[in-house]
């Protein structure tokens, strides 16, 4: 068997050519998440110190784009082609679980360093301990930060690819960018407490959405009204009723589209029958500025005089407005 040679392209070189064809630079996001004020990491207190530094951050953003969408390109107009979509969802899971397995190491650590705290004696032996357990839970939030940067950078592709937004299979989806530099050991724990509260708890003013799951189809007529919301409250943040298709599917798409904060509220398989009603009040209870109550089941009925009882102002969408034409 003749072997063939090929010489292998650095990513470096393709990363070049693409920025070049396309004028891509890396976006603030990657630049925020790709920074690093550490000069050496070491995984694990016995492990010997690295000095690499982080990848470039327009390389990686490049390369999380071409393993998508290389992907999308191969099997489109093939038989394989209904299989693109399940991949590429894998590939953005792929980047959240290894994410998700990190920030696990990374609250292993903060424990080691609270610990470190109780026990400061103020010897030369402690510190030192103190400074490589700070600097390896840095390690990990820096880098846990960058992988979560290169998880939604794939999600935007994906959602750019298939019209739907990548939703994680359990748990909130979070994103957060590394900005502390090496500080303090009780501060650095500080603010890394109040990074994470603020990251699963978005400030600004909520806007609440339900919708029934069956029979709506243009979301034409969804993304209007959202974009009305958004008008009136230019940093909103989204709340649904996490349904997987109809207005709840419509109104994540458009989220993810505008860049807006989403948070869904599931149903609790330990309220059984009451787990709707129960949603419901806990959505009204967020305060929120505004309510979209698309018609739909006697749960979007409850919601509706909720809304109307805490006089909070409401827009509600009848099955009947939707364009005809949109089918």
């Amino acid at each position: 068997m003749t072997k063939i040679h090929r010489s292998v392209r650095p990513f470096s070189d393709i990363a070049e050519f693409i920025a070049h064809e396309t004028m891509a630079g890396a976006t603030d996001d990657f630049h925020a998440a790709f920074s690093s004020d550490l000069d050496g990491v070491r995984i694990g207190r016995g492990e010997e110190e690295m000095a690499t530094d982080m990848p470039d951050p327009r390389e990686a953003q490049l390369a999380v784009e071409l393993i998508v969408t290389t992907l999308f390109d191969l099997l489109r107009d093939t038989r394989l082609q209904p299989a693109a979509e399940r991949l590429a969802w894998g590939i953005v899971n792929s980047f959240h679980h290894v994410a998700d397995q990190w920030q696990g190491q990374a609250d292993k650590a903060t424990r080691e360093v609270q610990d470190l705290l109780r026990r400061a004696d103020g010897s030369e032996i402690h510190g030192v301990e103190l400074e490589q357990a700070q600097g390896e839970l840095e390690f990990l939030d820096e880098a846990t930060d960058a992988l979560r940067c290169m998880r939604d950078h794939a999600a935007d592709v994906f959602h750019t690819e298939t019209g739907r937004p990548w939703s994680a299979p359990k748990g909130s989806l979070v994103s957060s960018k590394r900005t502390a530099s090496v500080i303090a050991a009780t501060d650095f724990l500080a603010a890394r407490r109040q990074r994470r509260t603020d990251a699963h708890n978005p400030q600004g003013p909520i806007v609440i959405f339900s919708g029934g799951a069956d029979c709506w189809f243009d979301d034409r007529l969804i993304w209007a009204k959202l974009d009305d919301a958004k008008s009136r409250n230019p940093a909103m943040v989204l709340a649904t009723t996490a349904q997987d298709k109809g207005c709840d599917a419509m109104a994540a798409a458009w989220a993810a589209s505008r860049k807006v904060k989403l948070i869904t509220f599931r149903l609790s398989a330990k309220l059984g029958k009451r787990a709707g009603f129960v949603r419901n009040e806990q959505m009204v209870g967020l305060r929120p500025v505004e309510a979209l109550v698309c018609e739909g089941s006697g749960l979007q009925s409850h919601l509706a005089r909720l809304v109307k009882e805490k006089r909070i102002p409401a827009r509600f969408v009848r099955l009947s407005d939707q364009g005809w034409e949109a089918q």
